[in-house]
């Protein structure tokens, strides 16, 4: 499963503990958002919720990570775009039911909002431990299992028929949000590495433009 990291300016100094927590459980993530460097651009909850759409959409990642300080904003900027299925997890339990249940391509952290200076990096890791296992998707409890399968794929749909395409946002999307997030070092490879598309040949047209 590739997975992608991508954190907004207020919790780019969470981004190493997100990283960390991944990796010790065996995951290579994609870090895509802000990772703390000097001079580095920065991003909002708005232009990293962009970021995490295109790439679902694009299909170059499978799962986002994502966030912002209490996880609200960033959560609720993400399911404007089609095809985005977010869920706000603040500890184990969250990711263990949002896993079983939701079974979405997405999670939103509360990355200041009572991090703590101590034993917020261990919560990312049971987070996780709790989202991405064998068990995702498989329904709790298990016998409501193929109900909320059932749910899932009408929950998709809706989101087709409630949304524009990505191609249709990104011909109206605020110019500003754009730049930034389609010129943040790193986000042209990604998009390059995706799959062909007709979303993936119109924000290549966006770059020739500019």
């Amino acid at each position: 499963m590739r997975i992608a990291v991508i954190n907004e300016f207020s919790t780019k100094n969470r981004n190493g503990d997100v990283l960390k927590a991944l990796e010790e459980l065996g995951y290579e993530p994609v870090n895509l958002g802000m990772k703390d460097l000097e001079g580095e651009p920065q991003l909002n909850y708005l232009e990293t919720a962009f970021l995490s759409a295109l790439a679902l959409n694009l299909k170059a990642v499978d799962f986002v990570v994502g966030g912002c300080g209490t996880g609200q904003g960033y959560m609720n900027a993400l399911l404007q775009y089609p095809g985005t299925f977010c869920g706000l997890l603040t500890d184990p339990t969250d990711a263990f039911l949002y896993s079983r249940i939701n079974a979405g391509n997405c999670v939103s952290l509360p990355l200041n909002k009572g991090y703590g200076g101590v034993g917020g990096d261990i919560n990312l890791k049971y987070i996780f431990e709790k989202l991405f296992n064998d068990t995702y998707g498989g329904g709790y409890p298990e016998t409501r299992k193929e109900f909320q399968a059932d749910l899932r794929k009408i929950l998709n749909n809706l989101s087709l028929n409630a949304h524009k395409s990505m191609e249709e946002i990104v011909d109206t999307m605020d110019e500003t949000i754009l730049k930034k997030a389609l010129l943040f070092p790193g986000i042209r490879d990604m998009i390059e590495e995706a799959p062909e598309s007709v979303l993936k040949k119109k924000i290549k047209e966006w770059y020739e433009k500019q």
